[in-house]
């Protein structure tokens, strides 16, 4: 079995919460649930990807650094 692109992509959201957060990625790891897929099934899916907020500061902030890296 191997990760669909949807599972990938969550995976890639997990490690960018905890790395955001400042948070352990160990319990979203454990937290998800895999399904395979696909005609044969050899694929597996992530049926409860992480949910990532990101607050209005946090976009200002990333919106002021690119302003900076421009100039």
């Amino acid at each position: 079995m191997r990760l669909d692109d949807q599972a990938l992509g969550a995976i890639m959201m997990a490690l960018q919460k905890s790395l955001m957060e400042q948070t352990d990625i160990v319990p979203v790891l454990k937290s998800m649930e895999f399904v395979p897929v696909g005609p044969s099934q050899s694929e597996i899916t992530i049926i409860n990807p992480p949910i990532v907020h990101l607050g209005k500061d946090l976009l200002e902030e990333h919106a002021e650094a690119a302003a900076t890296e421009e100039e």
